[in-house]
């Protein structure tokens, strides 16, 4: 899919990204200092709640309910939207989307746009359109900001700018901000307060100029059409509110049917990802009102793959994700590796299933995200809709070795194996066919326990790698068979 795009420049594969990550001690140090941290808090609010499992399930039902019937609710939020007075525009991939955008900004005749953090605008590359178009994005969550100064990608999801410190923000304020507008106070040191202040002041200037404002959301209700942003900083409040014309771009599984279905997910989502027990800004919205609030609304709904991952029975679960970026904070190969070595705006587990699905398979890097896992399972423990990660990984990394039938720009086609399997083809085939073949396996077993002593500590050729990060497993003395048949299933067992 040409126009599929997910945020990030050509990559190569994770194994070489994340080499280079890993030897880099100080993004190691921010990284383990910054998601200990949030985890710990995370782990503390979720635990004072008492219904937090039910919360839990609540959420994967209502979710796993609107995916199933996303063309309807989809229709209503469109009727809702419409009515409420907001223009509904649907974009097929990113390329779309961005040509939409940009030809809104331009018919309200502005060269600047002030932005709330949107996941999704960072998906489709929306800044780079519009500054190919002569249109200035200026991004106001303080994150995000760090991050545009720097010249830099994100490589968080609830904090994009998780891989600087505050040594490093401050040489970025100090040098980049005069670029961009009000430089930097004198003297600026790197207190949090004091490079707080030096935000607030920077952007002040920009939100009560702009006259177009672009955002994501992360929800929108069917049955009213109202779309919800929440966060903690007030400059989503003002970018909503302020601006004559407001842009939403958000991917078309945000939905949720209902105001009751939404209460669930406000629980869920401040104490999984901030750890606060509600969202210091909740800000709803629903089309335009005279007199309050912007003139002109305009909803983008985005597929740009999403349509294609519905269509997999098992990896759909992806789309059921609320973004609050529980699973990188528990992850031990994102703690290691960081966000960058994803090579998408979706990092950690989550980015793992979701960008090979939304991009497909065929590129070097989609084609080893899932295997940038331990599969140890921390991530489905903390996600607050119960997206089975694991499950989800392993499904894919059948879809690299093995190709099989997917869904493309809405079309049944045949994926290929992937180059570089062979081997691991060969040995998951002679594995299956010893496994439906007792005799076969109970011959192996033995052979194995009696040549125990001249088994290697390494494996050779394609094996290296496995046994290069790992122990080759000792084989026991005796096999687990012949064991039960000598000791009467353990009853004749000396003891």
């Amino acid at each position: 899919m040409s126009g599929t795009f997910v945020g990030m420049p050509a990559f190569p594969s994770f194994p070489v990204a994340a080499h280079e990550a890993v030897g880099n001690r100080t993004l190691r140090g921010n990284l383990r200092h910054a998601t200990h941290t949030i985890r710990a808090k995370r782990a503390k609010a979720v635990a004072e709640l008492s219904d937090w499992d039910a919360l839990r399930e609540a959420g994967k039902q209502i979710k796993d309910h609107t995916l199933r019937h996303l063309d309807r609710y989809l229709v209503q939020l469109e009727e809702s939207v419409t009515a409420a007075g907001g223009t509904v525009h649907w974009a097929a991939d990113a390329d779309e989307a961005n040509r939409i955008v940009t030809r809104l900004v331009q018919e309200t005749g502005e060269s600047e746009v002030v932005k709330v953090k949107s996941m999704a605008t960072q998906e489709i590359g929306l800044n780079e359109a519009l500054e190919e178009a002569g249109i200035r994005a200026y991004e106001t969550d303080l994150a995000e900001l760090i991050v545009q100064l720097g010249k830099d990608r994100p490589s968080h999801i609830l904090v994009p700018a998780i891989h600087r410190n505050r040594g490093e923000i401050r040489e970025i304020f100090a040098r980049e901000m005069s670029e961009w507008g009000r430089p930097a106070p004198d003297g600026l040191t790197d207190t949090p307060a004091e490079l707080a202040e030096a935000a607030r002041l920077h952007l002040r200037e920009k939100f009560l100029r702009a006259k177009v404002g672009v955002s994501g959301a992360n929800f929108m209700v069917a049955e009213t059409g109202t779309l919800v942003v929440v966060e903690s900083e007030g400059n989503g409040r003002m970018c909503l509110t302020l601006p004559e014309t407001l842009i939403s771009v958000v991917g078309i599984e945000k939905i949720v049917p209902t105001w009751q279905d939404l209460e669930v997910f406000l629980q869920t989502l401040p104490r999984s990802s901030t750890a606060e027990r509600m969202n210091p800004y909740t800000s709803t919205w629903t089309g335009t009102t005279d007199g309050d609030g912007p003139r002109a609304f305009h909803l983008v709904l985005l597929d740009n793959g999403r349509t294609d991952t519905l269509a997999d029975e098992v990896g759909r679960q992806a789309l059921r994700c609320i973004r609050c970026s529980a699973c990188l904070n528990v992850c031990p190969v994102y703690e290691r590796a960081g966000g960058h070595a994803y090579g998408s705006v979706y990092p950690g587990p989550i980015g793992a299933i979701l960008s090979p699905q939304l991009r497909g398979t065929a590129s070097e890097i989609d084609a080893s995200l899932p295997y940038a896992s331990s599969l140890c399972g921390a991530c489905y423990e903390v996600c607050p809709v119960a997206i089975d990660i694991p499950e989800v990984l392993v499904h894919l990394r059948e879809r690299v070795v093995e190709g099989g039938p997917v869904t493309r720009e809405g079309n049944k086609v045949v994926l290929q194996p992937a180059k570089g399997h062979a081997a691991e083809r060969a040995a998951m085939r002679a594995t299956r066919w010893t496994f439906t073949h007792p005799g076969a396996l109970r011959t192996g077993q033995r052979l194995a326990s009696r040549t125990r002593r001249f088994h290697p500590r390494t494996l050779p050729g394609p094996g290296r790698a496995w046994t290069g990060t790992r122990d080759l497993p000792a084989v026991p003395a005796e096999p687990f068979r012949d064991w039960w048949q000598r000791t009467n299933g353990g009853k004749g067992e000396t003891k």
